[in-house]
């Protein structure tokens, strides 16, 4: 990247460092409060991710790094404060509420304070988490397990007044889903509060980037979220592949498409099977239900996983399609759609369940935006954001593409985004398999080496919404940071917006088709 292409994202009086298809630059810390608001003002900017890394080691201080993408231009522009001898930092909350949760995991996991944030509860870590010891700093022993301790309770946000009380919900629930608590202030059955807590399948994640080998790294990456193993496994490997210099072949890069919209096909079928039973609507269900099991029997045949996990490996991918087997998959895919178009003509048919949906779990176009929601919640409510078309990666440059939108942002909204998404994902895997070239799926390497001291950003769009990893590394060359964020965790803090208006039973309808995921949020 020259860095004339980046001269006018660059407030003056500043020095930009570029580095591939970042621009990093240091600003003073009173200072960037109104850097970061102004380039969150700018209607081409968009915030992706807060992080911190600790760096007293080499450097004798913390940093933390805001970092915007550009869209199109896949260009990230990256100011960042430097901590040293102060472990505070000034808040950029009030001005920029999607910032309020990543300061909130800053203070949590690295110790450091966001002064002037609105919120002071610890995010993640629980009472039963000591107090001054901080999982992210470079001394704490990933391989330690700390005592017990007995902080205080969560305060959770409650409406006082005659005939409103509150229902607590979880974290255990009675299915197989993961553990979350809900906690509602509700006058009859309507919804007057919804407030989600998290952080219970809080498991080290990103402690473990820092000390696992790399190609164990690679499968940590499809444990983030179980069912977007091959989508958070895609944007670590495309990370390292930039650190080490390493070209994906073509050929691979074809393959990544039609496994990652394999992977969107499964789960989408499952959402779709799984709103329409939440309303009683058994057939539409079941058939979905079937269809996504169809789906992932694909994957199992292609890759011998149902999850497409050992798939990506940086540098390509291990598992080819033989010509035959893509004549079979598309007569499959031709048979699963044509399906699948029939059970929703007779599920648009029926007013029953179009009662369930329409009207449900509104979310404002004001409230997405102020916690910037990403993925079929923001795409069902008109606005056009995708990774596959702004952030083009894989082969999606070389495809057709349209962005499946819907009006309304209520239940149904979102219940058709992932409906067209479907048809959408069946013309991409058409369009790669017609159009992919002859010749290897995997670099073959020896010893990878990786540039020093570098940040990259990749970013993939997972079935859910847009996926975030930032891939460090150190003096010596080792990845000494890997900082992710998965859709769920905007968009859990918006879910709460959907529930007031609402009743009670209508919650779980509302959260379904949400669909967020406690994992990948917890990390």
């Amino acid at each position: 990247m020259a860095l004339n292409n980046v001269k006018k994202y660059i407030p003056q009086g500043y020095n930009a460092r570029v580095s591939g298809n970042a621009a990093f630059f240091e600003v003073p810390m009173g200072e960037i409060v109104q850097v970061v608001l102004s380039f969150a003002k700018l209607e081409q900017m968009q915030l992706k991710i807060i992080t911190a890394s600790d760096e007293r080691k080499e450097q004798r201080c913390f940093k933390i790094f805001y970092i915007f993408g550009i869209p199109k231009e896949h260009l990230f522009i990256i100011p960042f404060i430097r901590l040293e001898g102060t472990e505070e930092f000034p808040s950029v909350a009030p001005g920029i509420h999607e910032a309020w949760n990543y300061e909130r995991k800053i203070a949590a996991f690295f110790g450091l304070k966001p002064v002037g944030h609105p919120d002071s509860r610890r995010l993640m870590l629980h009472e039963n988490w000591p107090d001054n010891l901080y999982p992210l700093r470079k001394d704490f022993p990933w391989n330690s397990r700390p005592a017990h301790a007995n902080g205080k309770g969560y305060a959770f946000e409650k409406i006082e007044g005659e005939g409103v009380y509150e229902i607590p919900v979880g974290p255990i629930h009675a299915g197989i889903i993961e553990p979350g608590h809900f906690r509602f202030n509700v006058a009859g059955e309507e919804i007057l509060l919804l407030e989600a807590r998290l952080g219970y399948t809080h498991k080290g994640t990103e402690k473990l980037f820092e000390t696992l080998p790399l190609q164990d790294k690679v499968r940590l990456s499809e444990k983030i979220s179980g069912d977007s193993s091959f989508s958070h496994s895609l944007a670590f490997c495309q990370a390292v592949e930039i650190l080490a210099g390493i070209k994906a072949p073509d050929r691979s890069a074809f393959l990544r498409v039609v496994y990652a919209e394999l992977e969107r096909l499964s789960n989408h079928f499952g959402d779709i099977a799984f709103i329409m039973l939440d309303t009683g609507f058994n057939f539409g269900g079941a058939h979905g239900a079937r269809l996504r099991e169809m789906t992932m029997r694909i994957a199992d045949r292609l890759t011998g996983s149902r999850f497409l996990r050992g798939v990506n490996a940086i540098g390509g991918v291990t598992k080819d399609i033989a010509s035959q087997e893509q004549e079979w998959l598309l007569r499959e895919l031709k048979h699963i759609e044509k399906d699948f178009s029939e059970v929703i003509s007779i599920a648009q048919e029926s007013e029953s369940l179009l009662n369930r949906l329409k009207k449900t779990g509104v979310l404002s176009q004001e409230t997405a935006l102020a916690h910037g929601v990403v993925g079929v919640p923001r795409r069902a409510l008109g606005m056009p954001i995708d990774a596959r078309i702004q952030y083009p990666y894989a082969a999606y440059a070389d495809l057709d593409k349209e962005i499946a939108l819907a009006e309304g942002g209520d239940v149904y909204a979102r219940f058709l985004v992932r409906v067209k998404e479907v048809h959408t994902s069946c013309n991409l895997i058409k369009q790669a398999l017609e159009r992919i070239p002859q010749g290897k799926i995997l670099t073959e390497g020896g010893n990878i080496s990786l540039q020093k001291e570098e940040m990259i950003i990749s970013i993939v769009e997972g079935w859910r919404g847009e996926i975030v990893h930032v891939v460090s590394t150190d003096s010596h060359g080792q990845i000494a940071r890997v900082d992710v964020r998965d859709p769920s965790f905007l968009n859990w803090a918006a879910l709460g917006h959907a529930g007031p208006g609402n009743i009670v039973p209508d919650f779980p309808l509302i959260n379904k088709s949400f669909n967020l995921s406690y994992s990948g949020n917890d990390l």
